[in-house]
């Protein structure tokens, strides 16, 4: 599970996109596309991962968002901090509603 969790962790950051990016999500399921609008921000989409600069909603929110698109998130960061188990299962939630 460490080793999982470490591979995952470099997932978020080793692509350049990604390092720059305020937000970084890792779908469940690959995205279709590989550009995302929610509301006004652009999120970029690659292998497995999804990225974005900083927009003007809560951080929750952006995630909720993006779960719509998307559907539920293995992971998700802001600003490289991970969302804990309990927000990101609150996230998800919202793929189900």
């Amino acid at each position: 599970m460490l080793r999982f969790l470490a591979a995952a962790s470099l997932a978020l950051v080793a692509t350049p996109a990604l390092a720059e990016s305020y937000y970084a999500a890792v779908p469940t399921n690959a995205p279709a596309k590989a550009s995302i609008v929610t509301r006004s921000t652009i999120w970029k989409c690659n292998a497995g991962t999804c990225a974005a600069a900083k927009a003007g909603s809560r951080d929750a929110i952006m995630c909720e968002l993006l779960v719509r698109e998307v559907g539920p998130l293995q992971r998700f960061a802001v600003e490289g901090a991970e969302f804990d188990a309990a927000a990101l299962e609150k996230c998800n939630a919202r793929a189900r509603s």
